[in-house]
Formats: structure tokens, sequence, C-alpha cells
């Protein structure tokens, strides 16, 4: 699943390519990739027929487009948001309207100046589409701050401008469960996955099974401070691609993968000591440090 480097290198090619314009008709042909759109594929389609797309926003690897008004009788507010879910497989692509449809091709906006048209294509159909009204965020205390519904829970992350690192301190030290499986809780901190949290323990020289109610508050600033530089470092390299199901609005991979130091690189040597990395079982996933580097703590808590 793609984690907050990746959704960040989509959201700005749809912020490029789609912010300011207006919605002359979608398409949609999958219902699956608008099943969370309770009311359906037709009430989808008429309400975002005439709609101006006013920003492309996202909370760690949650991803949306706030819309305007519109001018459809059905409309009372303008704090609406078009959540794009992009689940396994869901890609964001932009293309002339012209251009053969891909395989996988679920819903297709059309904008009123022409070309490029927004695609929306996921082979597993794991993702979709639907509108949430935009609420006020959990995590703002001054109230101020909007998201769509399904993702007011979610905390900000190390990437966000408003992301108060020591309130995430808090956060993790409060916690009683393992370091790894909280960095993953995405009310804890949002937009790290798998990939980014063993990348930030190795750099932490921390195992992921270490309890968290035995952390220092240096201890989990170091690994807060590390997922932050991992990522950046990802986004500049356009996210992290293992197959052809990742790619930016353009089609092109990201090829951070070439930099990681423990996320499978089991039986590799680490690159700070030369200890072969070591794999493990992790929530039906496996997980990727340096015994040496990052010994497990003997009251491990995955």
């Amino acid at each position: 699943m793609p984690e907050l480097p990746e959704v960040e290198v989509v959201r700005r090619g749809v912020a490029a390519h789609a912010v300011g314009r207006t919605v002359a008709r979608a398409v949609v042909h999958h219902p699956r990739a608008v099943r969370r759109h309770q009311p359906g594929a037709v009430d989808l389609v008429a309400r975002l027929t005439g709609r101006r797309v006013r920003a492309a926003r996202r909370r760690g690897k949650y991803l949306w487009l706030d819309l305007d008004a519109g001018t459809g009788p059905w409309l009372d507010s303008d704090a609406e948001a078009l959540v794009i879910h992009l689940g396994m497989s869901g890609q964001l692509l932009v293309e002339p309207a012209a251009a053969t449809p891909e395989k996988h091709l679920r819903v297709a906006l059309d904008f009123t100046d022409g070309d490029p048209q927004l695609r929306f294509v996921d082979q597993r159909t794991f993702g979709g589409m639907a509108l949430e009204p935009l609420v006020p965020s959990a995590d703002d205390p001054s109230g101020h701050d909007t998201v769509p519904a399904s993702v007011a829970h979610i905390a900000r992350d190390p990437l966000d401008p408003a992301y108060d690192v020591e309130r995430v301190v808090t956060r993790l030290r409060a916690r009683r469960t393992g370091l790894k499986r909280a960095l993953l809780d995405q009310t804890v901190v949002s937009g790290i996955g798998n990939i980014y949290a063993d990348e930030a323990l190795w750099r932490a020289r921390l195992h992921g099974a270490r309890p968290t109610d035995t952390l220092t508050r240096s201890a989990a600033r170091r690994v807060l401070a590390a997922a932050a530089e991992v990522m950046t470092e990802a986004l500049g390299q356009g996210g992290t691609s293992f197959d052809t199901l990742y790619v930016n609005v353009n089609g092109a991979s990201g090829y951070f993968d070439r930099s990681l130091a423990a996320y499978g690189q089991a039986g590799r040597p680490c690159p700070r000591c030369g200890t072969p990395i070591r794999r493990e079982a992790f929530m039906n996933r496996s997980s990727f440090s340096c015994p040496r580097c990052q010994p497990r703590p003997r009251n491990a808590r995955w």
C-alpha cells in the first residue's frame, strides 16, 4: 500500500493538473470503484458535474480534493471533498481524453477546459472514490482545520507544517505496545507504513518490538526524526516502487527502493555494520532489522 511519500507524489501531480479546473463530466466504468459513496454512482456523477477543484490535500496516506459548492440544487454547503482511496493498486493518471483507456480504468473525470483527463485506474479494485462532508479534525485543538469525515480521526504526519512532535512523543510513550505497531497506528502519527517504519527504526537503532512505555523521550524523538528524514528522502526520489502498481500521475515509478537499508534486505549486509539483515514475522507481514544495531529487547512486545 502506498505510504506518505508515494501519496504526496500523487497529490502534487493532481494539484498541478486538476486544481482550479471544473468537472464537465464524470464517468464511472466500474461500480466497485465508488462503493464507498453510499448513494451510488449516479449520485456521485451528478454531484461532481460542475464542481471546481479548489485544492488537492493529504493527511498521512489519505488523499482528497476539496470542491466548491457548484450549482446543483442538492448542495447547501461548499464543505465537501472527493476522497480518493488508492488501496493496494490505485493510480491517478493524467491522460488526453482520446488516449486508449487503461485495462483497469475505473473512473474518468473530464474538465470544461479540455485535456488532460484525470483517470482512476485500479487493478485490484480495493481503492475507490467517495464524496464526503468536511468536518473538524480531531488532531487540531483550534478546530479550524477541516478534513473529510473518514479522515477526522487520523493524526498529523511528520511532514505536516502543524505537526507537533512533542505531542506525538507523549502519545507513543503512553501506549502499551511494541514500538513498530505504534508507529503504524495512524491515530498516533500518520503516513508511516511498513517500509518507512523499518527504515526509521534502523536509522534510530531501535528494534520494533521495543515496548513503547519503556521509551525515553529522547529515543522517541530520535525514531520520529528518522521517520521524517527517510520519508523526505523518499519523496525526493519519487517514492518507493517495487512493481508497476505505484506510479505518479505521468506513469513514472519512484526509485527509493534502491536506497533501502533494512526493508526487504534480508540476508544482505547491514550498511552500517555488515551484519546480515534479519527478517521476522510481524502482523501477517515481514519486519526487517539488523541483529547487531537493533538487538531485540528481552521484554519484546510486538
